[in-house]
């Protein structure tokens, strides 16, 4: 019995080992032969490509747009504290004084037209002189 499964187990592995196995190219073989991995090769250059001009082109724009955001926020917040500071002080003035509520604007007025010269004065203010040794190019 042992000779007969011997032989038969021999006989098969003579030809097998007789004939050359077939050599069917793998994908991985392929693309061995042509220079690696090109199809991720060819997405990685592409998706660079396409963070390269969205990093020059829309991060820029989205900082600007978010600065503009913020500051007409900012501005609207600003110009509302303004206003109601404005009303709780000549609230807060027409209870203080005795009189009706023509002296606090009397009062308010009176200080921001003396705000409003001293800033009109320092518009066309002179403009500081240049270091020693350093020349204006005009």
């Amino acid at each position: 019995m042992d000779t007969g499964s011997d032989a038969s187990t021999t006989g098969s592995t003579e030809s097998t080992a007789s004939t050359p196995p077939r050599s069917i190219p793998s994908v991985g073989a392929a693309s061995s032969l042509i220079g690696g991995d090109w199809p991720a090769q060819a997405a990685d250059a592409i998706v660079n490509a396409v963070e390269t001009v969205r990093d020059r082109t829309t991060t820029p724009i989205m900082k600007i747009a978010r600065g503009l955001v913020f500051g007409v926020f900012a501005g609207t917040i600003i110009i509302v504290i303004a206003v109601l500071a404005i009303i709780g002080a000549i609230r807060l003035l027409d209870e203080a004084l005795p009189s009706g509520v023509w002296l606090p604007y009397l009062i308010l007025g009176v200080l921001f037209t003396v705000v409003g010269a001293l800033l009109f004065r320092r518009r066309n203010a002179p403009a500081p002189a240049p270091a020693v040794g350093k020349t204006s190019k005009r």
